[in-house]
């Protein structure tokens, strides 16, 4: 594959607007632009997360297959009718998370954000994937979208929230739970 980008800066953004990948120009506040940046933005929260040295070697697996996953997802909303993501995609998600979860004792309390470095890392991942599947129902409004794209995202925070699970413990020994009665 040669050289994709040999400048980085074009200029042609500076109207307001940016291209897709089909070649057409739009604000670049569209509801396609914000879902699509706004998975670029959780794909970067997962980099995070797999930058904490001494993940556990299914954890940083995992995250990395789904970053594969997010960049898929970003080119299917960055070219308007074009089909990346499929069942298998969601498929998988749910297989890793049940794989996760089973080795979790169940939820009894709420748990906070928190519990370790790759932990709050990959909650943060977490709420960046639920903006971004809420950026893509705004688009969806308006706008053709496979009904897997907000699906994947979806099961991918949950599979998140399952991983900060492990995390917590792996770093911490367990999550931190949310005290309702503080006095």
């Amino acid at each position: 594959m040669g050289n994709r980008l040999s400048r980085i800066y074009t200029r042609t953004g500076d109207d307001g607007t940016t291209g897709l990948g089909d070649g057409s120009r739009v604000d670049k506040e569209s509801a396609r632009v914000e879902a699509y940046g706004t998975v670029d933005e959780a794909n970067s929260t997962l980099g995070l997360v797999l930058a904490v040295p001494g993940l556990p070697a299914a954890v940083a697996e995992c995250l990395g297959a789904v970053q594969h996953d997010l960049f898929d997802v970003g080119a299917e909303l960055c070219i308007p009718g074009h089909r990346v993501i499929t069942d298998a995609y969601v498929t998988r998600l749910e297989a890793a998370l049940d794989g996760f979860n089973d080795a979790l004792p169940p939820l009894k309390e709420f748990i906070l954000p928190g519990g370790g470095p790759a932990a709050a890392a990959c909650h943060l991942a977490r709420t960046v994937v639920r903006r971004a599947e809420r950026r893509v129902w705004a688009l969806a409004r308006t706008e053709s979208v496979a009904g897997e794209v907000p699906r994947y995202l979806n099961r991918l925070s949950d599979l998140l929230f399952v991983v900060a699970r492990v995390l917590a413990r792996h770093e911490q020994g367990s999550e931190v739970l949310w005290r309702h009665e503080r006095r």
